[in-house]
C-alpha cells in the first residue's frame, strides 16, 4: 500500500512531497530511497513494490526543486538561496526521523541513486550513526580540480545571469558527453538504460526534462566536492555496512572506474570492507535496466543479510 504525505523542508518555505510503501505483512526493515537528479520518487514504485513483497517498508521523497517539492514548476532545478547542499541532506534526515519515530524497532537503511548518492554520501559525513546500513547506487567521483573549476564557472555566470538562469553551457559541460559511448544512439538519453520504454517515458515526462538552474548546478558541484573530504569521511561510523552497486557501462561512474576509487576511500575508514557489485552491460539507472530484477533481488538479499 502506498501513502503520500508532506513534511516541511529545512528551507522553511517549501513542503516536501514524500511517499511510503507499506508491506501487507509485518515489516522487518525500512529502506529510505534518495532519488537522482531531474527525476522524482514515484519512478521507484516498481522497486518499492518488490521490496514490500520481501516485507521491507520503503519511504522516499521528492528532493527540493524536484517533482512536487516545489511551490511552482518554475522552481524545478532550483534548491535554496544559501546552504542548499546542507538543506538537501537535512531533508533526508527529517524524513528518517519521521519514519523512525513510527517504527522505532525496525533496522533502518538508506539507498541513494546518482545525485541521490552524492546527497547520501554527504549524509554519511553527519548522520552515519542514525542508520544501520547504506546502499550507494550509480555514484561518481570526478577529480576535485574539475569540480572546483565547474563551480567557479557557475558562480561567474550567476553574477551576470542570476542564480535562476538555466545555462545550456553548464548543462552541456556536465552531461554532454554521457551519451558518447552509445553513439549512434536512438535518443539523447540512451545512457540511462537499455530499456527503450523507460527512456521514452523519461524523454516525454516534464518532471524529467528541465535544465538545472545555476543554483542547482552549484549545489551539485558542492555536494561532489564535500563528499570527497577524507577528513570528514574518517568520522563516519566505522562498522557501518556499505554496499556499492552500479552498471559497468555507466558513464557517471566512468564504467566502473570511479566505483573502485570510492570503495577504496571508504575502505580506508571502515572496519569491515564495503561490498560492491558491478552489473555487466547495465547503464546508469540499474533499477530501471533490462534485468533490473537481479538488482532488486541483490538489494533485498543484502538488507536481509544485515538483519
Amino acid at each position: 500500500m502506498k501513502e503520500n504525505f508532506n513534511y516541511p523542508s529545512t528551507n522553511k518555505r517549501t513542503n516536501i512531497k514524500a511517499s511510503q510503501w507499506i508491506p501487507d505483512n509485518e515489516p522487518k526493515a525500512i529502506l529510505q530511497i534518495v532519488h537522482g537528479m531531474v527525476e522524482f520518487i514515484d519512478r521507484y514504485d516498481g522497486f518499492a513494490s518488490y521490496l514490500n513483497q520481501q516485507d521491507i517498508l520503503v519511504v522516499g521523497h521528492d528532493h527540493l526543486g524536484h517533482g512536487e517539492s516545489v511551490n511552482h514548476e518554475s522552481e524545478w532545478g532550483y534548491f535554496a538561496k544559501e546552504e542548499s547542499a546542507d538543506i538537501l541532506v537535512e531533508d533526508v534526515e527529517s524524513l528518517r526521523k519521521i519514519t523512525a519515530e513510527k517504527y522505532p524497532e525496525l533496522p533502518y537503511f538508506i539507498l541513494g541513486h546518482s545525485m541521490g548518492s552524492f546527497v547520501t554520501r554527504n549524509y554519511l559525513l553527519k548522520h552515519s550513526e542514525s542508520i544501520d546500513g547504506v546502499i550507494i547506487c550509480g555514484t561518481g567521483q570526478n577529480p576535485l580540480i574539475q569540480l572546483k573549476s565547474a563551480k567557479i564557472l557557475t558562480r561567474t555566470l550567476a553574477q551576470f545571469r542570476g542564480w535562476r538562469h538555466r545555462s545550456k553551457l553548464i548543462d552541456k559541460l556536465a552531461f554532454g558527453g554521457m551519451n558518447r559511448q552509445f553513439e549512434p544512439a536512438r535518443t539523447t538519453s540512451d545512457w540511462l538504460t537499455r530499456d527503450e520504454e523507460i527512456v521514452d517515458f523519461y524523454n516525454h515526462e516534464p518532471r524529467c526534462q528541465f535544465i538545472f538552474t545555476l543554483n542547482g548546478y552549484e549545489t551539485l558541484f558542492d555536494l561532489c566536492i564535500k563528499m570527497q573530504d577524507k577528513e570528514k569521511l574518517s568520522l563516519m561510523r566505522k562498522d557501518l555496512p556499505v554496499l556499492f552497486i552500479a552498471g559497468d557501462k555507466d558513464p557517471v561512474g566512468k564504467n566502473g572506474q570511479y566505483i573502485h576509487d570510492v570503495v577504496s576511500d571508504f575502505n580506508e575508514v571502515l572496519s569491515q570492507p564495503a561490498e560492491w557489485i558491478l552489473y555487466p552491460d547495465y547503464r546508469h539507472e540499474i533499477l530501471n535496466e533490462i534485468g533490473k530484477e537481479q538488482v532488486y533481488h541483490d538489494v533485498s538479499e543484502w538488507i536481509t543479510k544485515q538483519l
